[in-house]
């Protein structure tokens, strides 16, 4: 057996004959245990939060995107898209073009981005469950806008008599009336019909008019073959590398290809900086908390000097006493920081199946548990238990056993 763990484990669970000493080991156990308990807590409230904010991203963002390295817009050829379809891994592509406009109604305006998709962008994206009322009429003549643009400008659905207009200023100098547009204005304008309202959040919201590819290239003044962005919906079968190397050969060095986290990763690093920030100030709680373990053990060892003298009468070295109380701030972190996890996992468990605490009364607050974060608790837990546990066992000394 292992004598100084035995000892350690003895030690743990007698009770000391002075009560200010249990009444500080019960303190130290207790702050070890709401700790760990609360940095799982916020933890888990963090990936919540950061999953929630990211599914208002991924319902416009689809699992690659293809974008022009350099400019605004790039052309794709009939046979590119021929090959692009006889892609491995790839389910299915979407065309988009997309450019900031000036929107006009019964004198009220705003800017705003028209985006024109072609009819495969609903299978690629899952933006027609944004839909908020109306219906998803991306024709000829009807698109879909954000709720706030809806409400700055307040326009009717299916109002074909005084459609709203969309303006955008003419590309460089000159007069190009292929599309029949007004070349005598400094502006092409598209009345479009809405017919349905998405809602997502507050930003994506006031961003996005949606219309029919072909209209938007007549607004722009572009030809069949120039795009913005190509959308990419993958099956899940082929690594997602694999695709994006086979997608850079087809369109070549004219494209960026990007996943979901490249797209947004300003968002991404936001978020994880914000999620490393809070476990950096949670951890610094802890390690002001876990001074009492340094404490708690000196204490200890200052409560059982006389049992250390018999047993280093009995042949115990000054490492194995120094072992003994080591081991046993290690235990006592250890099993406070498995009991905090414990019950912060309660917590996290009953907020899931509950949803007891609300942001609104139809919204409970989003957390989300995570094997990871067990993990990242125990392991912040155990090393600042090592450290209190070393620096408090090294109190034991010859000198403070012939004292």
């Amino acid at each position: 057996m292992n004598f100084p763990f035995y000892i350690a484990k003895r030690y743990l669970r007698s009770k000391s004959s002075q009560n200010a000493v249990n009444i500080i080991n019960f303190i130290t156990f207790l702050v070890i245990v709401i700790g760990s308990a609360a940095l799982f807590v916020v933890l888990s409230a963090f990936a919540g939060l950061k999953t929630f904010s990211l599914s208002f991203t991924n319902t416009f963002d689809p699992d690659l995107k293809a974008l022009p390295i350099s400019g605004k817009y790039f052309s794709v050829s009939p046979e590119e898209e021929i090959a692009l379809g006889n892609v491995a891994g790839l389910a299915n592509y979407s065309k988009e073009l997309e450019e900031r406009a000036y929107l006009t109604f019964r004198e009220k305006s705003c800017i705003a981005f028209i985006k024109g998709i072609d009819s495969q962008y609903r299978s690629v994206t899952g933006v027609d469950s944004t839909l908020y009322f109306g219906n998803w009429g991306v024709t000829e003549y009807n698109g879909v806008m954000g709720i706030g643009i809806y409400n700055l400008l307040g326009v009717p659905l299916d109002n074909y008599q005084t459609p709203m207009t969309v303006l955008v200023p003419k590309p460089g100098k000159g007069s190009l009336s292929q599309q029949g547009l007004n070349a005598t204005k400094p502006y092409n304008e598209l009345p479009i019909v809405v017919s349905g309202v998405y809602a997502v959040e507050e930003n994506l919201d006031k961003k996005y008019v949606f219309a029919h590819l072909p209209l938007v290239q007549a607004l722009l003044e572009k030809d069949s073959t120039q795009i913005s962005g190509i959308n990419f919906k993958l099956n899940g079968q082929i690594p997602i590398e694999d695709i994006k190397t086979s997608i850079k050969k087809i369109l070549g060095d004219k494209v960026l290809v990007l996943d979901r986290q490249e797209q947004n990763s300003t968002l991404y690093r936001m978020l994880n900086t914000e999620n490393l920030a809070t476990y950096l100030i949670f951890t610094l709680v802890l390690i002001i908390a876990l001074f009492n373990v340094v404490g708690a053990i000196i204490m200890m060892i200052l409560d059982k000097q006389q049992n250390s003298k018999t047993l280093f009468s009995l042949g115990a070295t000054i490492k194995e006493l120094r072992t003994i109380y080591f081991t046993q701030g290690l235990l006592v972190t250890s099993l406070g920081g498995l009991i905090g996890v414990l019950i912060g996992s309660l917590l996290i468990g009953s907020q899931l199946a509950f949803g007891w605490l609300k942001i609104t009364p139809s919204l409970s607050y989003p957390v989300e548990y995570d094997v990871v974060n067990v993990f990242v608790v125990l392991a912040t837990i155990v090393v600042l238990g090592f450290i209190s546990s070393k620096i408090a066992s090294s109190r034991i000394s010859r000198k403070l056993i012939d004292a």
